[in-house]
């Protein structure tokens, strides 16, 4: 039954917004191609994939490199050097954690909706102080389509118990903001990748910070979002 939350429920998006995870999942899929005869995969290879789930990634990157192993194997060899990786350390955003915080205090109903692993990210929340602040955890894996459908969001909204206009989802990338329109959530963009704060996904977001994280503001956005309401 969806019932009236006390305040906007909050969906974060989890690598690129809550955490700088990008380096280590770049790393993983480096070392996944190397070890299947694929050498050379960039940065700015890794770059066009942010916001789409690992599954649709390895699809992508198996079908353009001819790889022979299935997708499942592919997902669990990427997982297990990832996991490698985000369990020696992953960096919060200083002002994603404030965020974190003061809406938790507050009371606001929060979740974490990512195309990550769910494995991958128990992992990347277990290392750091947002863990027990967000319990509520939805992983592309565990829904039948990744953003830029709205799956996870709306699945995040029915285990919160809210309708998808009570929510604010807090996304990095277009694909996410995309998926946050389709759901009928309002949506906080904080672009990862600098150029995709023109992408017409982020800038028709309610909120964006077009500068990333070096102009996310805990304040701006928690009074944006607090201020919403008395329209809920």
């Amino acid at each position: 039954m969806i019932s009236a939350p006390a305040g906007p429920a909050v969906v974060f998006d989890l690598d690129g917004t809550l955490v700088d995870s990008e380096p280590h999942y770049y790393e993983a899929g480096r070392r996944l191609l190397t070890a299947h005869g694929v050498p050379g995969f960039t940065w700015e290879d890794h770059l066009r994939f942010i916001g789409i789930s690992t599954r649709e990634t390895l699809e992508t990157l198996r079908r353009e490199h001819g790889l022979t192993a299935p997708v499942e194997t592919l997902l669990a060899e990427k997982n297990h050097f990832y996991l490698e990786l985000a369990r020696s350390g992953t960096e919060v955003f200083p002002q994603m954690r404030k965020l974190v915080e003061r809406l938790h205090a507050a009371g606001h109903p929060l979740a974490v909706a990512s195309g990550s692993s769910r494995a991958a990210i128990d992992a990347v929340l277990g290392a750091t102080s947002l863990d027990e602040l967000l319990p509520l955890r939805v992983s592309a894996e565990e829904v039948p389509h990744g953003k830029p459908e709205p799956d996870v969001f709306l699945e995040a909204a029915r285990r919160l118990g809210v309708s998808p206009a009570d929510c604010v989802v807090i996304e990095d990338a277009p694909p996410g903001a995309e998926a946050a329109r389709r759901a009928g959530m309002r949506c906080v963009a904080v672009p990862y990748v600098p150029a995709h704060a023109t992408d017409p996904a982020c800038t028709g977001a309610d909120l964006l910070f077009p500068g990333g994280q070096r102009e996310f503001d805990a304040q701006k956005a928690h009074d944006w979002i607090t201020g919403l309401r008395a329209g809920l």
